[in-house]
């Protein structure tokens, strides 16, 4: 329908704060699947009572890594998360679901797209003016 028009995609970065948080889960979420694995108990390196969640990861240790790890990138999902659609034309923003709130219907987007290229193209024919 549109030969000429390029589609690029991109990550739009979280904010520094769900990056860090994401980056930390990862870490930990290793070093406790380790733990887990290895069957060390670190609440006593701290001097403290060994809950019954760690005694029962101890027992089903493949059962709590998979847990672990599906709950650890979940959420390390949804921080890294933004849910930005946006899409520019020569350079020229014409949607925003950041702003909008929602994402374009395709007879939206369609008529977006139209209106744009025929905007564009009236600006190319209007004479130059010099100064």
């Amino acid at each position: 329908m549109y030969p000429d028009i390029r589609i690029e995609g991109e990550n739009f970065l979280p904010q520094p704060i769900y990056r860090h948080t994401a980056s930390f889960l990862s870490v930990f979420k290793l070093a406790l699947i380790g733990l887990i694995i290895l069957g060390k108990d670190p609440f006593t390196f701290f001097h403290m009572e060994t809950p019954g969640i760690w005694r029962w990861a101890q027992e089903n240790k493949i059962y709590a890594c998979m847990m672990v790890f599906f709950l650890s990138n979940m959420i390390e999902n949804q921080c890294m998360s933004t849910g930005a659609f946006e899409i520019t034309l020569n350079d020229v923003p014409v949607w925003s679901k950041l702003q909008s709130g929602h994402l374009p219907s395709m007879q939206q987007l369609v008529q977006i797209l139209e209106n744009e290229m025929k905007l564009s193209a009236h600006m190319d024919s209007l004479p130059h003016r010099r100064a």
